[in-house]
């Protein structure tokens, strides 16, 4: 039996390669003010998974036989950067604040035709950013 799909689904979770579990759980513990739910090592990778926002999950990765050395760089192909929804310009305020108690380096809020954006990266400079709509 078939079923229709009428909407895209959600996403359930997004997992990034990190280059040290030891450095980057604690970051990510912060910035997510939560525990861990899951912390295994799968053989080929271990991971730290955490859970965020409604049913989603954010999962660190770590290849134990070594990081690729080139580091993150925006212009190869892959995922460019991750972004944390707000509902209005408020939230995304109160997030940059946050981020100034927690000494997390940002870019400020950015003001654009599409929405408001305020861009930071995580320990291995991957690239973050909470998003707020235009015009809230």
């Amino acid at each position: 039996m078939e079923k229709d799909m009428t909407t895209f689904p959600a996403v359930t979770h997004v997992a990034v390669t990190v280059s040290d579990l030891d450095k980057s759980v604690p970051w990510y513990r912060q910035l997510f003010d939560s525990e861990p739910v899951l912390d295994e090592d799968t053989g080929p990778f271990r991971h730290v998974v955490f859970a965020i926002g409604d049913g989603m999950l954010f999962g660190l990765h770590h290849f134990p036989d070594g990081g690729w050395p080139g580091g993150f760089d925006p212009r190869r192909p892959g995922l460019d950067h991750v972004s944390f929804a707000c509902v209005d310009r408020g939230e995304l305020a109160a997030w940059q604040e946050r981020l100034d108690t927690l000494g997390i380096k940002h870019g400020g809020i950015v003001d654009a035709h599409y929405g408001s954006g305020l861009s930071f990266k995580d320990p291995d400079d991957l690239p973050m950013e909470f998003f707020a709509p235009p015009g809230t």
